[in-house]
């Protein structure tokens, strides 16, 4: 009769583990999920700042309503001077219109860079549309060389049917400059016989690292 009772009893057990496990595997992967989900999520919604991605050049309709765009630039351990042209530009909401960055590689060396951007405030993220933007791509600049880099963008007319929103007279649009870590050749990763294996890449130099 032992024998029997203990058997049903490693059954239930082995059950139990089997859903611990899945659980536990439910969990990693929501994890790993979570970043990528997040970031569509404000795509979609401008949530925490996040401005769209133009599907058409025009917003269909211009309000005779004007707003202005405010610019803001900052570096996050890149050495480039980026800066925008203009301070801020005033536009009738719908108006598409386009506005200039500057960045100078101040660097010996070639550093690839790639752009962060929100609007404050937050809530108008979601109305605020990027026909074309330096940001779409990461921009690479050789030692000394200066790049002119332009936004296009307009202002969702709907945005005034938001009730925070309604009397908005003013976005700020910032971005942040950041550089990118380019992956070295394989055929480059084994050091040369004689040489120190504690090298860093020319972006881990320019940032002191």
């Amino acid at each position: 009769m032992s024998g029997e009772s203990s058997k049903p009893r490693k059954v239930n057990n082995g059950i139990v583990a089997a859903v611990c496990l899945a659980f536990f595997t439910g969990m990693v992967g929501m994890a790993y999920a979570a970043v990528p989900l997040y970031k569509m999520f404000c795509q979609a919604t401008g949530y925490g700042g996040t401005t769209q991605r133009a599907e058409k050049q025009y917003a269909g309709r211009v309000l005779d309503r004007e707003i202005t765009v405010r610019f803001d630039a900052n570096t996050n351990g890149i050495p480039w001077q980026f800066e925008p042209v203009g301070r801020s530009v005033t536009m009738k909401i719908g108006e598409t219109t386009q506005a200039h960055y500057s960045a100078t590689n101040k660097f010996d060396r070639p550093i690839t860079g790639r752009a962060s951007f929100n609007v404050q405030p937050e809530m108008a993220g979601a109305y605020f549309n990027k026909v074309e933007c330096f940001c779409f791509t990461d921009t690479t600049l050789k030692p000394g060389e200066t790049l002119d880099m332009p936004v296009v963008f307009y202002v969702d007319p709907d945005i005034v049917n938001v009730p925070e929103l309604k009397d908005l007279k003013t976005i700020t649009l910032s971005y942040t400059m950041f550089p990118v870590e380019k992956k070295q050749p394989v055929a480059s990763s084994t050091p040369a016989a004689g040489s120190s294996t504690n090298k860093v890449s020319d972006t881990e130099a320019s940032l002191g690292g």
